[in-house]
């Protein structure tokens, strides 16, 4: 009787487990395949309000997460962590999501021990080595080294292509839309701070990125300032990410604005019912632009590029960048003009219809069980 492969998912960010999360349902459903699923304890809290709510458990957790943690930390720690975990557990088939550190460092610690590689999001890219940072050579780097890359779009698909790649490509849809659709059947009404979401236009607002801290994050605080100086009726709600230099900053520039909610972050399914709810966002996040057009709302981008171009194409999104001026400027046109507005409501989601999980179970299925691995 021949023993069932292994398959290990490992990821350390709530974005990953977010996307990951109707991948692993799917493996673990299977009775032909064993599952272990890895964390590294990159974003623990955040991480373990996903885990719960998927009714998910970790096999094995590195435990990473340090106060202030470099790049270089999570990449050495991971590193350490996964040579003792394939030690005893060495699968067949590592799977990987997006293009945190701790992808591409897992992704580098299964080629050290000639495990293949599943990189599920693959082939987004801005072309630009520092924007954002370090998420773009992350990528890139698991790029060369994946046996599988599963594309959410043409576009990532073709970005793979063009790079002369080894490994099987594969257009898949994003997982983000499966984990939307299982989790936004039950959204409830949420109530934060007993705000009128009926005569304001509520604002969320999500900043993160490490190459908007400092300068970039004051010059977007300025922004929001200048829209409340001009509109009494619009509301920012912004969850606060965990990190204490975007917190920091947060509190110096808005904590006394009436018209700004600073709050702790939101878990998964919250955040969906306050996506839901407002009336557009401003985000610097990847996972949010997904997830807007799936509720038929506007997202202006807090960055100066963006690996998904998707958004843009199908005018659902617009690149805003850091300055003050243009911030206000789009946030401004949204709130005055209705055409615009509607215009980046039409149409169907461009990341996929819900099905990505599925089909790359069936992929590493199909693959494991005819022993079509590379090492």
């Amino acid at each position: 009787m021949n023993k069932k492969p292994l398959v290990t998912f490992i990821f350390g960010t709530r974005p990953e487990a977010i996307k990951l999360a109707p991948v692993i349902l799917k493996f673990q459903n299977s009775s032909e395949i064993n599952t272990r699923v890895v964390l590294s304890g990159q974003h623990k809290e955040m991480v373990d309000q996903v885990m719960e709510m998927f009714n998910l458990k970790p096999d094995k957790d590195l435990n990473i997460m340090q106060h202030r943690q470099t790049l270089s930390d999570i990449t050495s720690k991971t590193l350490s962590g996964l040579k003792l975990e394939f030690e005893k557990y060495k699968p067949e088939l590592v799977l990987v999501q997006g293009d945190t550190t701790t992808a591409f460092a897992s992704t580098l610690a299964a080629f050290y021990n000639q495990i293949n590689v599943g990189h599920i999001e693959a082939g987004l890219r801005t072309y630009d080595f520092y924007n954002p940072f370090p998420e773009e050579i992350n990528r890139r780097l698991i790029s060369q080294l994946a046996t599988f890359h599963f594309a959410p779009t043409e576009l990532a698909k073709n970005n793979l292509l063009s790079s002369n790649l080894e490994g099987s490509i594969y257009q898949t849809g994003n997982t983000v839309i499966d984990a939307l659709t299982i989790v936004s059947n039950n959204l409830e009404t949420i109530n934060i701070s007993n705000i009128d979401w009926i005569n304001n236009k509520v604002i969320l607002t999500t900043i993160h990125r490490r190459e908007n801290w400092g300068k970039n994050l004051e010059n977007i605080c300025f922004g929001i300032k200048k829209t409340i100086e001009i509109h009494e009726n619009v509301i920012f709600i912004i969850p606060m990410h965990r990190n204490k230099i975007v917190r920091d900053s947060l509190r110096k520039n808005l904590s006394d604005l009436k018209q700004v909610f600073l709050i702790e972050p939101l878990d998964y399914k919250s955040l969906l019912s306050v996506i839901k709810q407002c009336y557009c966002i401003l985000s610097d996040s990847g996972g949010i632009q997904e997830e807007a057009p799936s509720f038929k709302k506007p997202i202006l981008i807090l960055r100066e590029t963006t690996e998904r171009q998707e958004i843009i194409d199908s005018g659902k999104g617009y690149l805003v960048g850091t300055n003050s001026d243009n911030i206000y400027k789009y946030v401004n046109k949204l709130i005055i003009d209705k055409d615009f507005y509607n215009s980046m409501t039409e149409g169907e989601n461009p990341f996929g219809d819900g099905t990505a999980s599925g089909q790359i179970f069936d992929i590493c299925l199909k693959n494991l069980s005819k022993n079509r691995l590379i090492y």
